[in-house]
């Protein structure tokens, strides 16, 4: 019998976790010892296909990433033999064909067992000569472990097209000469940016689908927190990793609530507050709150604070606007851009009242940033609404509505155009 194996069935109701938590271990391995990145994230694909197909008749591995990482090599061996096997998996790289049978036999890779390298391949999948659209689908394949229909599913694209965007990032990596290793101190801090901020692009795209028929992508938003908790164990001390994570388990806490039986969009001051998730907010709250106390100030830490905000108070009624204003203005000072101060109008409005709010989105106009956003004209007609300015904000409500791509939320602003 195969020493790594074992039948435990609980380890089988846990398999899809599993292998995410494994793939970026194993990418990581086979890239350390062999290069060649993209062929080597092909070859985990297909270790994990297989993975998935063979251990709910035959038992996981008592040691996953080990069983992992031999039929990896494997694949990866056969791969760099064979030129012409490899044209043809690109060909069908969005085929679904019905792969072989792998045995956990091939070149042996003495990797510790504590060995974690999910940073470097964090910082290789976010490398700055890719798109933030590349960048956040490799980071998707290669560290979330998904596969391409998911990751074409969650971004409403045909499949097709989501393996052509993964392709060209991996080419782009190797044009771009880059090996698997940590950046050097002096480019460390920006790339660190890069990889949170693409987590953070996961989490609000899976929070907030830009179109499609469903405001939310539960799996995104799931990964995301995932994939930070994940960096979070590599860099325990580091305040703005805290901050992302509080921030996403503070906002995401709510999503029970902002739908109702048919997925219409409930907006925050109208939602059950008793159905938001309470262990993620008081997990959230403190780490925010240890952050703030003892690390450097950031942009995540203060959204995190917002958050906290909203998330303690019992009602709507009984939000500090106060205080979320002087948050905003805290966080315009370190990360000014035109949607920060888009929720800071809200919160003027909402503390001192709708002309103020008013005011502050007059300037918002001219940046060529929100001209064409829906957001910018959603908040107006709110704003308009709370003056009494009936028609006014009946007609911004209506151009929000022509400007998103996402049902729930051309419905929710059409309903609000036709109550007025």
């Amino acid at each position: 019998m195969d020493p790594d194996r074992g039948g435990g069935v609980g380890k089988v109701m846990n398999m899809e976790l599993l292998l995410r938590e494994q793939a970026p271990q194993v990418l990581s391995a086979l890239v350390r010892h062999y290069g060649h990145f993209d062929l080597a994230e092909e070859a985990v694909q297909e270790a994990l296909l297989a993975a998935s197909q063979q251990w709910p008749t035959e038992g996981v591995p008592d040691n996953p990433r080990g069983w992992l990482i031999r039929v990896g090599s494997r694949r990866l061996t056969d791969l760099l033999r064979s030129e012409t096997a490899r044209r043809k998996r690109e060909e069908n790289v969005a085929l679904q064909a019905a792969p072989e049978e792998f045995v956990a036999t091939g070149p042996e890779i003495d990797e510790p067992a504590g060995r974690d390298d999910t940073l470097t391949l964090l910082f290789l999948c976010c490398h700055p000569a890719l798109s933030a659209a590349s960048q956040i689908a490799l980071t998707l394949r290669a560290v979330g472990g998904l596969t391409t229909a998911q990751i074409a599913a969650a971004f409403l694209v045909p499949e097709s097209t989501m393996a052509q965007r993964i392709s060209r990032a991996k080419r782009s990596i190797k044009q771009a000469g880059s090996t698997f290793e940590m950046p050097p101190e002096a480019e460390r801090d920006v790339r660190m940016g890069a990889v949170l901020h693409v987590l953070y692009l996961i989490f609000n795209e899976g929070y907030t689908a830009s179109s499609g028929t469903n405001l939310h992508s539960a799996e995104l938003t799931t990964e995301a927190i995932r994939l930070v908790r994940g960096v979070r164990r590599l860099l325990p001390d580091d305040g703005e990793v805290a901050g992302l994570l509080a921030l996403m388990l503070l906002t995401d806490a709510r999503r029970p609530a902002r739908t109702d039986v048919d997925g219409t969009l409930i907006p925050l001051a109208e939602q059950d507050r008793s159905r938001w998730n309470r262990d993620a907010i008081v997990e959230g709250e403190a780490l925010v709150t240890d952050a703030l106390s003892r690390t450097q100030l950031g942009p995540y830490q203060v959204q995190a604070a917002i958050a906290a905000v909203h998330g303690t108070a019992e009602r709507a009624e009984d939000t500090d606007w106060a205080q979320i204003v002087a948050l905003y203005q805290v966080l315009e000072q370190i990360s000014d851009n035109p949607m920060v101060r888009l929720n800071h109008a809200v919160a003027v409005a909402m503390a001192t009242g709708p002309k103020e709010g008013l005011a502050l989105l007059e300037p918002l106009d001219s940046d060529g940033r929100m001209k064409n956003h829906h957001r910018l004209e959603a908040v107006r007609a709110h704003l308009l609404e709370m003056s009494g300015d009936v028609e006014g904000a009946r007609a911004s409500y209506m151009l929000a509505a022509r400007r998103t791509t996402s049902v729930p939320e051309q419905n929710y602003l059409k309903s609000r155009a036709d109550k007025l």
